[in-house]
């Protein structure tokens, strides 16, 4: 035979905040173990595949070459005209250009030490920089 329950009304109201009543259960271990050492992390990411080859950084970097050369002559014209036809100085414009020249010429060595896309890139905006500077002296 069962007992029976007692109606709703005759059960004692709740005295304090709800909250849990089953305390955490104690068999239960703390996840402690660190991460699985069966999974390898990436080590080198993969390579991007329209990036070009070092031999082509390099050819590109021998192209560059020929517009130093190219800037060069140009840088030396504009300072030539500009000496004959300005003042006869060279100004600080000009100077800055024929060390953008040094500069690229450096950066063109660097890549084809080293094939970087940046050196190369550095490379030809620095020869492209040095005309730019000559004109604007």
């Amino acid at each position: 035979m069962t007992t029976p329950t007692p109606p709703a009304a005759d059960l004692p109201a709740p005295t304090g905040p709800p909250g849990p009543t089953d305390p955490a259960p104690t068999d239960l271990a703390a996840p402690t173990d660190p991460a699985p050492t069966d999974l390898a992390a990436p080590t080198d990411p993969a390579p991007d595949p329209t990036a070009p080859s070092t031999r082509a950084l390099r050819v590109i970097a021998l192209c560059g070459f020929l517009l130093l050369a190219g800037c060069l002559v140009l840088t030396a014209v504009l300072g030539l005209v500009d000496a004959v036809e300005g003042d006869g100085v060279g100004g600080g414009f000009l100077t800055a250009g024929l060390w953008s020249l040094a500069l690229g010429a450096a950066a063109g060595t660097a890549a084809l030490a080293v094939p970087r896309r940046a050196l190369v890139a550095a490379q030809y905006a620095l020869a492209f920089a040095a005309p730019v500077l000559a004109a604007l002296d």
